[in-house]
């Protein structure tokens, strides 16, 4: 059926709370109070699973800096075969994001976990097992490239678990969550990268490398415990017609004494009606129709990483050094403040929206690379030397503190919610694969922007900020408090 003649069949209007689809035999509301349910056992377990991935990611992402030093040390590793092992992880992740979206609609929400999962467990075992035995140690040529090998190979697995779990946590927890507790239970979860690669810090200053990859497979075990305790994603079953499993995972889901029936019905109605579409294929989404939704994808994946959080993250060990704080007390300062940053975030999300939290996380970074940039100005010019140790923690504590705000979780979450299901998997895996190449982009011209000039550096990351406070006001669209099925047919004029 073309879309002109879907379009006479389903018709879409809004009402006040609620949107009715009509398909010519009767009409449904979506968005009623019946999706906005309370927190159950199982939907605390299945947030905690998921989170659980997210932070075995930023284990990952902080793993690198504090283990140089020893690796370099024990394995006879150069600069520049230890700066493979630490850009490797992108490469693994482009690739995990490239496939993330298809193979989660392919195997499921779930398997996709597990995949990465093992991914996660067999990158760390190799990372562990890279000191090979003293047979293989005869020759020290030998060792170091047989230790690069390992090391490599596990950190190549990790990235593509990390590019797989950035597309699939968000969007498991977006469609098993109610409306109303969606944002905050979505936005800690995701929450955790940012402290996950703090804890890594932290740790790994006084273990050592070996001892840190161990650490970095607990999550990875919990999740795999996890999974077999989690109900797979209701509308997903309900997409692959697997009619039975999904109101048995929505009940599951909500409590055993919930009347699902109102709800079920909304999201069985739904998926069969988007179903009545061809299913796009990735370049099917370059269109008119979809120019809207791949915009905000793309623009918030963008400004994610180009206000420099990655800056930050890979390289907080040499922006230490340079601002002349001890590593062991920058962590510190900057990790403990991100907690309550959390919490805060998740109470707010769902009380004043997504856009007004993104756009004051964006504004706190803004002012956080302004002090950042600051600080390195009045040390170039040897003004106020005593407090600049001072004013460079204060950045980065209000820069990190606004990143765990709203800038790190939010768009994944607006991401997960936006796309329509026909085709949520060819656009998530775009929007994480250009995720992933701006990490890249952003890590590897990080060290050659600061030869040039480290006070400019933070000043074009808080500009970026700034250019994103106007594309957030202008082109976000607000998505708490409605269901998954009332947002997206809004969002696209395939159903009107």
């Amino acid at each position: 059926m073309e879309d002109g003649e879907l379009a006479k069949s389903l018709l879409v209007t809004q009402q006040p709370g609620n949107i009715r689809i009509s398909n010519g035999f009767g009409s449904n509301d979506i968005g009623s109070s019946a999706s906005a349910s309370g927190v159950t056992p199982v939907l605390l377990l299945s947030a905690f699973v998921t989170a659980c991935s997210a932070f075995a990611g930023g284990f990952v992402a902080g793993y690198s800096a504090p283990a140089e030093s020893g690796i370099i040390a024990d394995l006879g590793l150069s600069v520049a075969e230890y700066s493979v092992f630490g850009s490797i992880l992108t490469i693994g992740g482009m690739v995990g994001a490239v496939i993330s979206g298809k193979l989660a609609d392919i195997i499921g929400r779930k398997y996709t976990m597990w995949t990465l999962d093992i991914f996660y467990i067999m990158g760390w075992l190799a990372i562990y097992f890279a000191k090979v035995s003293k047979m293989c140690q005869t020759v020290l040529y030998r060792k170091r490239r047989k230790g690069a090998w390992l090391l490599d190979l596990g950190r190549l697995s990790l990235g593509f678990g990390y590019g797989l779990s950035c597309y699939v946590a968000p969007t498991y927890l977006s469609e098993i969550t109610p409306k109303n507790l969606r944002g905050g239970i979505t936005s800690v979860s995701m929450a955790m990268i940012p402290v996950s690669v703090s804890v890594a810090y932290l740790i790994g200053s006084v273990i050592n490398w070996r001892a840190l990859a161990l650490i970095g497979a607990i999550p990875c075990l919990l999740l795999l415990f996890g999974l077999f305790f989690i109900p797979e994603s209701p509308r997903w079953l309900a997409k692959i017609g697997r009619e039975k499993e999904f109101e048995a995972s929505l009940q599951h889901l909500r409590g055993k004494n919930v009347n699902i029936s109102e709800e079920a019905a909304d999201i069985k109605d739904y998926t069969e009606n988007i179903q009545n579409i061809p299913e796009d294929k990735i370049l099917d989404l370059f269109q008119q129709k979809y120019a809207h939704l791949l915009i905000v994808g793309i623009g918030l994946m963008a400004l994610q990483q180009f206000g420099g959080s990655n800056g930050y993250a890979y390289y907080m060990d040499e922006i230490f050094e340079l601002a002349g704080v001890p590593s062991i007390t920058g962590f510190i300062v900057v990790s403990i403040p991100q907690i309550p940053a959390i919490a805060l975030g998740s109470i707010m999300i769902e009380k004043f929206g997504r856009r007004t939290l993104l756009m004051v996380s964006v504004t706190g970074e803004c002012l956080g690379c302004f002090l950042t940039g600051l600080s390195f100005v009045l040390q170039n010019l040897n003004w106020w030397m005593e407090a600049t140790p001072t004013l460079m923690l204060s950045g980065i504590v209000v820069f990190e503190v606004s990143y765990s705000l709203g800038i790190g979780p939010i768009p994944w979450i607006i991401i997960s919610e936006i796309f329509p299901i026909n085709i949520k998997g060819s656009a998530g895996s775009i929007c994480n694969a250009v995720n992933w190449f701006c990490t890249w982009l952003v890590s590897f011209t990080f060290n050659f922007l600061v030869e040039w000039s480290p006070a400019g550096t933070f000043f074009i990351y808080g500009s970026m900020s700034c250019l994103g406070v106007l594309f957030i006001a202008k082109l976000v669209p607000e998505t708490k408090g409605r269901t998954l099925e009332e947002i997206q047919a809004s969002l696209t004029h395939i159903l009107q």
